[in-house]
């Protein structure tokens, strides 16, 4: 019995500490799109891991120092609304991670969405959906 428990935490051990480092990083947001590209490029693209930056919780890639420079001087334009998490699936009480492909710009505010098909919906009613979002997130911002 006690050789069969040292060898349940000889094996249990490195898969615990593996699971706790994963979970102490910060989440990869907007799937590694650089956020900046949004707003500049009218588009989103492709960052690197070699251009990053942590805010709220969550990395950030940029395509290029340029792009990182302007996201780290002024992080609060730059970043997706809700730490890149759907804006319309917020609105109604769930956290989902987005499409980065899915979005838009309202009043100077990147919002993500989990579909492209959100766009409209999120178009013809923005001040319900991100007053709802707003809500919800002040619950919902640190489960998993």
């Amino acid at each position: 019995m006690t050789n069969f428990s040292r060898r349940s935490i000889l094996i249990g051990l490195p898969i615990l500490v593996t699971a706790v480092a994963a979970a102490a990083e910060p989440r990869l947001a907007l799937k590694g799109y650089d956020p900046v590209s949004y707003f500049t490029e009218g588009h989103p693209e492709q960052g690197s891991a070699e251009y990053q930056a942590a805010f709220d919780d969550a990395t950030y890639w940029f395509k290029n120092a340029e792009h990182r420079a302007l996201f780290v001087a002024d992080p609060d334009h730059y970043a997706p609304q809700f730490r890149g998490f759907c804006t319309v699936t917020l609105s109604h009480g769930a956290k989902l991670e987005a499409d980065p492909e899915a979005w838009a710009i309202a009043d100077g505010r990147l919002y993500v969405f989990a579909a492209k098909q959100a766009i409209p919906m999120f178009e013809a009613q923005t001040a319900s959906i991100v007053a709802n979002a707003s809500d919800n997130w002040a619950k919902l911002r640190n489960t998993p």
